[in-house]
């Protein structure tokens, strides 16, 4: 005799979906219904105990595994999120991975085992492009329940997923060093092995390459996103001399660590070197040093994410949802080197 798993296998949906269809309860196009119904049929197919109480057993409690809480930007998002979890009455439950994707895999097979209601992820790593990332992939897919993937897409991804104008960002940042009078342009790059990290640097070069201009070699800082990388290479780099006379740093982090080392060298913002950052970190603002930036609204992201995942659980045979967060320009100085 057929399982559930089975039934929702032949007809291509979720276990949940076929637990709806026999209770009578939540959405199911019709169209999935007559496919479920008719496999059923054709297999004589008679519910278990266990199938009919699937739909009762949903709980009202929500997955969220971020990569690094410590980092401003997913400490927004989770506030975001949470924000719209206390809207819905819905629990959460927390995981920082450290951008570990061992640590990543273990948090996916606790969530399975607490049958959560969803998850909201962001991905330490590109599932495509890793035996460790496929098989975080094959974990996620066998929950199956909603996914909402913040930030981190990766290519060919089958859930939905909230996400940054990241190409297009990185190339406006070039458009406006160019337009504050600069020339020569140097960019600390993110993670590369990242579809996000990739798309930022792509985006600048574009940006550059539009504009005449050819970023050198020496002015590719090839960080990883990460603070103490980001001030590694610009340490390096501003003690060389021969400064290029812009750098656009590709995330918080990255800010963050040129922002240490050009301190430590005695290097003005603004004067010395022109700097934009993606990402705006607030407790920079306080410090009074003007950094322009190009950011997205955070907090939003995650309030977006909380919806789409309630949304994919009332509908979960509606198409694919990809939101995108568009990004703002705040200039406050630092884009132009005074000494040009």
């Amino acid at each position: 005799m057929l399982t559930i798993k089975e039934v929702a296998d032949l007809a291509g949906v979720s276990k949940a979906t076929v637990s709806r269809v026999i209770n009578n309860s939540g959405y199911v196009s019709p169209q999935t219904r007559l496919k479920i119904e008719s496999i059923m049929k054709q297999y004589n197919y008679l519910p278990s105990a266990s199938a009919v109480n699937l739909s009762r057993q949903e709980t009202s409690t929500v997955g969220v595994v971020v990569p690094e809480i410590g980092n401003r930007f997913y400490a927004d998002v989770v506030h975001g999120i949470t924000e719209m979890a206390d809207q819905m009455n819905l629990s959460l439950v927390f995981f920082s991975t450290s951008n570990s994707p061992e640590q990543e895999e273990k948090a996916i097979r606790t969530l399975r085992q607490q049958q959560v209601r969803g998850i909201i992820l962001g991905p330490s790593v590109d599932y495509m492009r890793s035996s460790i990332g496929r098989s975080i992939h094959s974990e996620l897919k066998a929950l199956s329940v909603p996914i909402i993937v913040v930030d981190r897409m990766f290519e060919n991804m089958e859930w939905d997923a909230v996400v940054y104008e990241n190409f297009q960002s990185s190339y406006r940042a070039a458009l406006e060093l160019h337009k504050a009078g600069n020339r020569r342009l140097a960019i600390l790059a993110g993670d590369l092995s990242l579809l996000i990290g990739r798309e930022r640097f792509e985006g600048f070069r574009c940006g550059a390459e539009a504009l005449g201009l050819t970023i050198r070699e020496e002015d590719i800082l090839q960080g990883n996103f990460r603070m103490d990388r980001a001030y590694e290479l610009s340490k390096q780099m501003l003690t060389r001399g021969d400064l290029p006379d812009a750098i656009y740093c590709c995330n918080n982090l990255s800010t963050l660590g040129f922002l240490k080392a050009a301190n430590e060298c005695g290097i003005k913002i603004g004067e010395d070197i022109a700097l934009l950052g993606n990402d705006r970190i607030e407790e920079v603002d306080f410090l009074g040093i003007g950094v322009s930036w190009i950011y997205r609204d955070t907090c939003q992201m995650g309030r977006v994410a909380m919806r789409m995942l309630d949304e994919r659980v009332k509908k979960p045979d509606k198409c694919k949802t990809i939101s995108v967060i568009p990004f703002q320009v705040e200039l406050n100085g630092s884009e132009k080197k005074r000494s040009l």
